[in-house]
This record gives structure tokens, C-alpha cells and sequence, in this order.
């Protein structure tokens, strides 16, 4: 208290630092170290998550959230959804584990365990797909998951700029002293086998999706005020992923300190034949004009709003996605851009929706009560899922036929979420 009234620093000074390495250096090669759980002390916020589209499209997320509220005791849970298009049904868990630890004996900080679920993370037999995590829940008496999730070679993981502050978003005036940040780390391809057994019925996991480790290294409600994450998957050309994750700070961070915040930060990829082709990053600075098109591009756009009384917030009747970026294939030089749109429809007559998500039904107790304090947060998340045509051009090297255009069927999850 008593230092903010003697800060002389510059009030226009920028308080928030979103990542932007040059068109050259956004692919950043994932080090193991990137994947070790930090359970990071103060106010953090720390998730794996595992999406997968089954064969019969159903979808599977499996996610771990490690959160830590100041000087209380860490909360951490599992969280797991099923979700069915053709009956609309959904399974959902979530529970507080007990008995957390990182690293577990003989392995390293990639790898977690509880009394409820393990997940290791260790070396692959299969040298097509070197690396994998293998999971292991027993989730309540009716639902036990076990499944190994791998990465192929020719996808390596990846983050948004090289090197250890690679993919960083920082918060606040002193980059030495930050504030908060944000980070995200990505396999933005994944093949999936195992089982689900659910109500003693074993049901057969395989399936193709993307995995992402993150951190919000600052109280939840102060991060952002609004986020929206795609993940499109399809077997087609030998396997294609566009996999976006975006988050809109509060208007407390910006480029001109406090008030001009707003500032739209969003990262992605494009796996084109089986390959990570392109790594995208765009930030949108809200004084600042967003052209309609540029040589690097990773956006998504809410069209036609409309009122939710459920929720109290505009829904997005529909969403279009943008992705464009340098390929970096070796022998495939050039420019590679993706786009593709969903209809998601009205609240009273929705396309796709999963579910609205009430977040502070969700969270552990201590999360929520910190939440109640904040005028106007009442956070939800609008989970879809559609099938939907990715637009994609580039080098004919990459797949043939690329650099005419190729619409290329496949799965969208996606979700818009909603803090205040």
C-alpha cells in the first residue's frame, strides 16, 4: 500500500507485454523443462488438458487444474467430460484430489499423481511417436479412464518465440518484477487409445486431438476479461489440426498503463499433412486499426452477438476463425493461411452447444469465494461442438493441390468464455 503512494514511475508507462517475436521466430521448440508443473506459490493457476475426438465423435477431455489461492493450500482437480453429438449426451467429473504430487519416485516434473489418477510422461517404444502421456483415473464408482496419449514426430510441441521466456505474456510496468503473466505450450496433434469404462461398460478410446499445458500466473479474475479457444481436428491429407487459444485483458492492462487496457492476444497453429506447417501469434491493441489482412495472422471474431438471459452476456451467433503465418517446413517455403467459420446459433435455438458453463458452480471453494468479491464477475464458458470446412492455401509441396485451395472436413470444439 504505503510503496504505490510514493511510485513515481510513469502512469502511461505499458503494463502489459504480450508475446510477439518476430514472423521468423514464432515456432519455439518445447524443451522438457517446458512441460514440468511448476505449483508456482502467491495466486497461480496451472492446467494440463488432453482433448480428443473419438472415432464416432464423441469427444473426450481429460484436464488437471493445480490453483493456488495465496497463503491457503493448493486445490487440485480433475475434471473429466464425454460428449456424444449423435445422442447429445454428456458424462461429467470433477473432483479434489488428495495426496498430489510432482515429480512422482523415478520420474521427472512432467509427470503427476494422486490418489485419484496418475498422469506419467515418459518416452515412447514407437519411434513415429516419440513422446507420451499416460493416464490413469479412477474418476468415481461408475467412471474409470486409462488412456496413452502420443505425439508424432513430424508434430513437435511448440510455444509462441524461442527460448526460456518464449511464449510469455507478462502484466505489469517492470518485466524484471512482473506483475502476472500468461503461458501456453502446446502438441497441437495427438493420437489417443485406451478405454473408458462407465457404469462397468468398457468402451474403446481411439482418436486424434491436441494437448496444452498453461499458466495463469495471477489472480484468475485479473488475467482477462474474456477468452475463446479452438481446436479443429480431421484424419484427412495424412492428419490437419488448427488449434487457436485467444484471451482479452482488462482494461487495467495495456500499452498506456491503466485504462487502456483491452488488448486481444491470440496464438495458434496449423498441422497440414501430418506436419506442424505454421505457428500464428497476433496481438490487437484496442487504439489501433486490425487490417484486414496481414502476412501473419491468428484471430477469431464474434459475428452477430445477441442477448443470453441465461448467462447476462452477447452470445456470438457465429464465430470465424482466422489463421495465417510462414510455413516452416524446410523445402515448403511461403505463406500458409487457414479460415473457417461455425454457426453456432441463438441461446433459444443454439447449434452444437455442449453446455454453458457455470464457472463458479464449478471451481473449488476458496476460487469462488475470492470471485464473489469482485463486482461483476460472473463467469461462463460456451462449450460447442460442429462439424465445419477449414479453407486452407499454400505451398503445393505441403499437399497437393494446397496453393488452389482445399476445404478439408473435420471436428471444431470450441468454447467462449465470459469473466465480467
Amino acid at each position: 500500500m504505503f510503496s504505490s503512494l510514493f511510485n513515481t514511475s510513469d502512469p502511461k508507462a505499458p503494463n502489459f507485454h504480450p508475446v510477439s517475436p518476430k514472423s521468423s521466430d514464432l515456432f519455439g521448440d518445447l524443451e522438457p523443462k517446458d512441460l514440468e508443473w511448476t505449483c508456482a506459490g502467491g495466486f497461480a493457476t496451472e492446467t494440463q488438458i488432453f482433448y480428443h475426438f473419438l472415432e464416432d465423435e464423441t469427444m473426450l477431455m481429460c484436464q488437471v487444474i493445480h490453483s493456488s489461492i495465496g497463503v491457503w493450500y493448493p486445490t487440485i482437480q480433475f475434471t473429466c467430460k464425454i460428449y456424444n453429438p449423435k445422442t447429445n449426451k454428456s458424462i461429467w467429473r470433477s473432483i479434489n484430489v488428495s495426496n498430489f504430487v510432482t515429480a512422482p519416485p523415478g520420474l521427472d516434473m512432467r509427470s503427476c499423481k494422486a490418489d485419484q489418477f496418475s498422469i506419467t510422461c515418459k518416452p515412447s517404444s514407437d519411434p513415429s511417436h516419440p513422446e507420451m502421456y499416460v493416464i490413469r483415473a479412477n474418476l468415481s464408482d461408475d467412471l474409470q479412464v486409462s488412456l496413452d496419449v502420443s505425439r508424432p514426430a513430424s508434430v513437435p510441441g511448440f510455444k509462441v518465440g524461442k527460448g526460456p521466456k518464449g511464449g510469455f505474456s507478462y502484466f505489469g510496468a517492470d518485466l524484471d518484477k512482473p506483475e502476472g503473466y500468461v503461458i501456453h505450450r502446446f502438441w497441437p496433434r495427438t493420437v489417443a487409445s485406451g478405454h473408458i469404462i462407465h457404469k462397468g461398460q468398457a468402451t474403446v478410446v481411439k482418436g486424434v486431438g491436441m494437448f496444452v499445458h498453461a499458466i495463469q500466473g495471477m489472480r484468475p479474475n485479473l488475467v482477462a476479461s474474456r477468452w475463446n479457444f479452438a481446436d479443429f481436428q480431421s484424419t484427412a491429407y495424412g492428419g490437419v489440426s488448427a488449434i487457436q487459444m485467444e484471451f482479452t485483458t482488462l482494461d487495467t492492462y495495456g500499452r498506456h498503463g491503466p485504462g487502456s487496457g483491452g488488448v486481444t492476444v491470440n496464438v495458434g497453429s496449423l498441422v497440414l499433412g501430418g506436419k506442424l506447417a505454421v505457428v500464428t501469434a497476433e496481438t490487437r491493441w484496442p487504439d489501433e486499426p486490425l487490417k484486414e489482412s496481414s502476412p501473419v495472422m491468428s484471430r477469431v471474431t464474434h459475428i452477430d452477438p445477441v442477448h443470453d438471459s441465461d448467462t447476462g452476456y452477447k452470445q456470438p451467433s457465429a464465430l470465424d476463425f482466422r489463421w495465417a503465418g510462414p510455413s516452416i517446413l524446410t523445402g515448403s517455403q511461403g505463406t500458409v493461411s487457414a479460415s473457417l467459420s461455425v454457426d453456432v446459433g441463438k441461446p433459444h435455438a443454439p447449434k452444437g452447444l455442449i453446455e454453458k458453463v457455470d464457472v463458479l458452480a464449478e471451481i473449488p471453494y476458496v476460487i469462488k469465494t475470492m470471485l464473489n468479491h469482485v463486482v461483476g464477475t460472473k463467469p461462463y464458458i460456451y462449450q460447442w461442438q460442429n462439424n465445419v470446412k477449414l479453407i486452407v492455401r499454400g505451398p503445393d509441396s505441403i499437399i497437393p493441390g494446397l496453393s488452389d485451395g482445399l476445404e478439408i472436413e473435420g471436428i471444431l470444439f470450441n468454447e467462449a468464455t465470459f469473466i465480467c
